[in-house]
């Protein structure tokens, strides 16, 4: 046998609605972010890319550094190993050879071999860090 008479409101609901419970704990306060995107396993080409020119920024900045380094502790110019590194840093700056034209010798090898150290180190990491975005 079923009663089929209403179940009696419990006291202050009012009206015959009972509130909506809504959900067992509170909502987030911001919206997650969207997924990061998806990275190959493997490793991308464009990746690979990347780290080959922020090295290549990063050997010849070094070799221009070493030369300076070399140049302003006297280094004997007889050596091999002072004249392969002031080899390389001569191929490395010889489009920055004369810009800066002063009258300390000291002064004028900083800045001709400084400039061009920056600029690799500049280029290098930004067109690096440009391809590691892709």
């Amino acid at each position: 046998m079923t009663d089929t008479r209403p179940l009696p409101e419990p006291p202050g609901y009012g009206y015959g609605h009972s509130p909506d419970p809504g959900p067992p704990y509170p909502g987030p306060a911001v919206q997650p972010a969207a997924p990061a995107r998806q990275r190959r396993p493997d490793g991308s080409g464009t990746r690979r890319a990347a780290l080959v020119i922020h090295t290549i920024g990063d050997v010849a900045a070094a070799f221009l550094g070493l030369w300076i380094l070399l140049y302003l502790l006297e280094a004997n110019h007889a050596n091999v190993f002072v004249g392969f590194v002031e080899d390389v840093a001569d191929a490395l700056a010889w489009w920055s050879q004369d810009i800066f034209t002063m009258d300390t010798e000291n002064l004028r090898v900083l800045l001709n071999y400084g400039l061009p150290a920056v600029i690799y180190l500049g280029v290098g990491h930004g067109i690096a860090m440009r391809l590691r975005r892709f």
